[in-house]
């Protein structure tokens, strides 16, 4: 399938940010430069079944987002640490239920310090380190220590599909495009092979 003719979808947490429908329609355009139609958890879903109106209004986003990535030939997934040291959970799911479906999966961040680094630095004094070098939190239980930029699912399941992780510090993490736009032009160049 050509770049040109390939909608993906663009996961993340960024419906949570002041004017989501302005930066939906900044990413937006920075898929079509790149000759692909980025769809947002914000956009209309044609042929919404009649039935969903009844629905409340969580569970009615869910059905939708998941359509979303049904219509799609690829998700985008914004894993910058949202809330805490590692990816938007609901982000994290999306990316496995688009693993799941068999397409491919592409992630960035605009937080470049690793896994171990953000929880580390979450559990503040709460953290402690054996002998053998392995890091414990106050619960008794093990930290993970791959080295990785995230839990390791995530990494592997983006790998695993055929997808890549593009992470790299940016000035503003939640109004910056450079590490987005960076992921769109791997996109672009996979689909387009």
């Amino acid at each position: 399938m050509s770049a040109a003719s390939s909608r993906v979808y663009l996961a993340g947490p960024d419906v949570f940010l002041p004017a989501p429908q302005d930066w939906a329609a900044r990413r937006q355009a920075v898929c079509a430069r790149f000759g692909l139609a980025g769809v947002t958890p914000l956009d209309a879903l044609a042929g919404e079944p009649a039935g969903w109106a009844a629905l409340p209004e969580w569970r009615r986003i869910a059905l939708r987002n998941e359509a979303h990535i049904r219509s799609c030939t690829a998700v985008i997934a914004n894993l910058t640490p949202f809330r805490g040291p590692s990816a938007d959970v609901g982000t994290v799911y999306e990316v496995g239920f688009a693993r799941a479906l068999g397409m491919p999966v592409f992630g960035y961040a605009t937080v470049a310090a690793p896994f171990l680094a953000r929880t580390l630095a979450a559990l503040g004094e709460g953290a402690r380190v054996d002998a053998d070098g392995g890091w414990w939190d106050l619960d008794g239980l093990l930290v993970e220590q791959f080295g990785l930029f995230d839990n390791l699912m995530i990494e592997g399941g983006i790998l695993a599909s055929g997808g890549a992780l593009v992470v790299d510090d940016a000035a503003d993490r939640w109004q910056d495009l450079a590490v987005f736009e960076r992921c769109v032009a791997a996109v672009a160049e996979r689909l387009a092979g």
